[in-house]
């Protein structure tokens, strides 16, 4: 077995390579692993690494050093490839999929990823991508697509930025039209946000449905319908905390393997917190499922 660590230098705070780079070589040499070390340089590139590893056919680990993103590469390079195997060895702000298991911290734990057990998780696709976590439409979307814009702002935190972005999408507006074709139901209407779930959180701290399964091939969508400015603090704080059954008459709970979004135009769609413009989210549980390695002894 290979072990393939693609490290993303642009992932959190602080540009890691080198630290990550001494750990990989004197465990995996001390466990006498075969092992190579890649870095990404651009957008793609570890989607691109992941597959061309995938293509030789060997049975591969592949760590995606990084966070969600990096995480979300990856995934997109070994997907239909049942040879390999995908983690996220953790360094990104959000660390969001992770969160389902026990101890989400045991990811910070390149030992304990190197001795491992696997799950086998559903995949988002949508429009021909892949999510392992989320797909969402609406306004939690377009705070994180300008959420990225405010990061690159001098003294601009990622909470300051979450709050600018925040302020800046409310006074554009709460809700959109949008038609929702789902287990043949037409929903023709203004909504405020459609979180389509396959995991639990995102966002960075929203755990949005507790309960959803990674692996029951089902995906748990969240509907939040049209809210006023006066409705949204409260609404969206149950919605966070994962308490939208307190408000069945303003959110509404789906499950389903398919769903289609049709936008008025072109809108962000946040995967697994990559932006992606589109005017339809055309999202189903994929037929590929996706090998994923864990510390030994965590639950999700």
């Amino acid at each position: 077995m290979e072990h393939l660590f693609i490290i993303n230098p642009a992932a959190g705070k602080v540009d890691k390579t080198t630290e990550y780079s001494a750990l990989i070589r004197t465990l995996c040499e001390r466990k006498g692993l075969t092992y190579r070390i890649a870095h990404s340089q651009a957008p793609g590139d570890i989607t691109r690494i992941a597959r061309e590893a995938a293509q030789t056919g060997k049975e591969l680990r592949i760590y995606a050093c990084g966070g969600d993103g990096t995480l979300n590469e990856a995934v997109n390079g070994v997907a239909g490839y049942p040879n390999a195997a995908v983690t996220c060895y953790v360094a990104g702000s959000g660390n969001d999929f992770v969160k389902i298991f026990s101890q989400p911290d045991a990811f910070r734990s390149l030992e304990r990823l190197l001795d491992a057990e696997e799950a086998e998780f559903d995949l988002i696709d949508c429009n021909g991508s892949y999510a392992l976590n989320i797909c969402c439409v609406g306004l939690d979307a377009r705070v994180g697509n300008k959420m990225a814009e405010f990061k690159r702002l001098p003294g601009v935190s990622g909470s300051g930025a979450y709050i600018l972005s925040t302020g800046v999408n409310l006074m554009k507006g709460i809700s959109e039209h949008y038609v929702i074709e789902v287990n043949g139901e037409r929903i023709d209407d203004r909504q405020t946000m459609i979180c389509i779930a396959n995991a639990r959180w995102y966002g960075g701290g929203f755990h949005a449905v507790p309960d959803a399964d990674p692996a029951d091939g089902l995906l748990d969508v969240l509907i939040v319908k049209k809210l006023n400015l006066f409705q949204v603090a409260g609404v969206i704080g149950k919605y966070k905390e994962g308490r939208y059954k307190e408000v069945p008459h303003l959110v509404r709970h789906i499950r389903t393997d398919a769903i289609r979004v049709i936008c008025d135009g072109e809108t962000p769609l946040n995967l697994d917190g990559e932006i992606v413009p589109a005017k339809v989210a055309d999202c189903r549980i994929s037929p590929h499922k996706l090998r994923f390695f864990y510390p030994k002894g965590l639950t999700y």
